[in-house]
């Protein structure tokens, strides 16, 4: 195996790690929509540069990914203290209340109370 080889094997292992964790730590997000935002912001960017052959470029796109995801990560801890009720969309708990047998199915109310 020739270094040029090794160098983009690593990078390619480096470059789905941080893709995972982007996409792990996106999923945090206490609001739908910042966790859809974060999820398709890290695809379109990695999809954006999937043909980058370059490995000095390949590596200031990995350093910005990697500070990308520290601020990912106390975002979504802030996130954490600002906790809503969840979307219809979410589904879960407090999205429809199902009834049995003909009964009607109520949405719950959202709002200030």
């Amino acid at each position: 195996m020739s270094t040029m080889s090794a160098v983009k094997g690593d990078s390619a292992r480096q470059a789905l790690s941080l893709y995972r964790q982007l996409l792990r730590q996106g999923n945090q997000f206490a609001s739908y929509n910042f966790r859809e935002y974060a999820k398709r912001r890290t695809r379109d960017a990695f999809r954006e540069n999937k043909s980058v052959d370059d490995p000095r470029r390949i590596q200031e796109l990995l350093q910005k990914g990697l500070k990308e995801l520290q601020m990912l990560k106390r975002q979504t801890v802030v996130s954490q203290f600002y906790q809503l009720d969840r979307l219809v969309v979410e589904g879960g708990i407090s999205g429809k209340s199902k009834g049995g047998k003909g009964d009607i199915a109520r949405q719950k109310d959202t709002g200030w109370d």
